[in-house]
C-alpha cells in the first residue's frame, strides 16, 4: 500500500508552545516593591495628618506591612504568571511546620542577641516601633488587634512579597544570593535602625526554610513565632 501524503504538515511541538516563566524575575520584584512602598510608606506617611486618636493610628501602622505585602505580591502575581505554586503558595507537610515553629523559636532567641550586639557596636537604643504599642495599649481589644495584626497579617504578607517573589526569583542565581540578598532586601526596608538586626535574623531563618521547602507556609510559620510576642512584650514593659 502507498503512504497517503497529507496537505496539512504537523506542526514542531518545540515551537508550538510559548515560552512559560518557570519562576517570577526582576519584574515581579520591581513591581512588587514599589506597590509595596506605595501601600506601606505612602500611606504610612501621611496618616499623620489625620489626626487619630493614638491608640487606632497605632493599630493602622500594625496592619500596613501585612496589607502592603499582600498588595505587593498580588500585584506581582498578576504580571504575567498568575500561578500562586509557581511562588511557592503550595501545601507542606505537618513535619516542615513543626520545622517551622523550631527554627522560628531558635531565631527569636537570636533576635535578642543580635539586638545587643547592634546596641554594643552603635550604641543606640532609640525604639522606632513604639507606635505599635501605642496600638496594643488601649485596653484588651486593641491588644488582641495589634497582636493579630503583627504576629499574624504582617508575616503573610511580607512573607508572600519578600519570600514567595523575591527570595525566589533571586534563587535562580544560586542559594547564596536568593538567601542572603533577599534578607538584605528584607532588612533595609525595615530602616537602619535597632530593627535591622533582627530584620536580617528573621530574614536569614525565613529565606533558608523556605529554599529547602519549596513553601511559602514554612516561612510564615517561622515568622508568625517570631512576631507574635512583640506587642504584649513591648506593652508590658512601657514601649510607647
Amino acid at each position: 500500500m502507498k503512504k497517503v501524503s497529507s496537505n496539512h504538515p504537523q506542526k514542531p511541538l518545540a515551537a508550538s508552545t510559548p515560552n512559560k516563566v518557570s519562576r517570577p524575575g526582576w519584574l515581579e520584584i520591581i513591581v512588587g516593591l514599589v506597590v509595596f512602598a506605595i501601600v506601606g510608606f505612602g500611606v504610612g506617611s501621611q496618616l499623620k495628618w489625620l489626626g487619630l486618636d493614638p491608640v487606632v493610628l497605632g493599630l493602622v501602622f500594625t496592619s500596613l506591612s501585612g496589607i502592603a505585602g499582600i498588595a505587593g505580591f498580588a500585584a506581582a502575581v498578576l504580571l504575567r504568571i498568575r500561578s500562586l505554586r509557581t511562588f511557592g503558595v503550595r501545601p507542606v507537610s505537618k513535619r516542615w511546620l513543626l520545622i517551622g515553629v523550631g527554627v522560628g523559636l531558635v531565631a527569636f532567641v537570636l533576635k535578642g542577641l543580635a539586638v545587643l550586639g547592634w546596641i554594643q557596636i552603635t550604641g543606640n537604643t532609640n525604639n522606632v516601633q513604639g507606635v505599635y504599642a501605642e496600638g496594643g495599649s488601649g485596653g484588651v481589644l486593641s491588644l488582641v488587634l495589634a497582636t493579630f495584626f503583627i504576629g499574624i497579617v504582617t508575616p503573610i504578607g511580607e512573607e508572600l512579597l519578600f519570600r514567595g517573589v523575591i527570595t525566589n526569583a533571586l534563587l535562580r542565581y544560586g542559594s547564596f544570593i536568593g538567601v542572603v540578598g533577599s534578607t538584605l532586601l528584607f532588612a533595609l526596608v525595615h530602616g537602619i535602625n535597632i530593627v535591622f538586626p533582627t530584620a536580617v535574623v528573621a530574614g536569614l531563618a525565613t529565606a533558608e526554610i523556605f529554599r529547602r521547602s519549596g513553601s511559602v507556609w514554612t516561612a510564615v510559620i517561622v515568622h508568625v513565632v517570631f512576631n507574635l510576642p512583640a506587642i504584649p512584650v513591648m506593652v508590658a514593659a512601657g514601649m510607647r
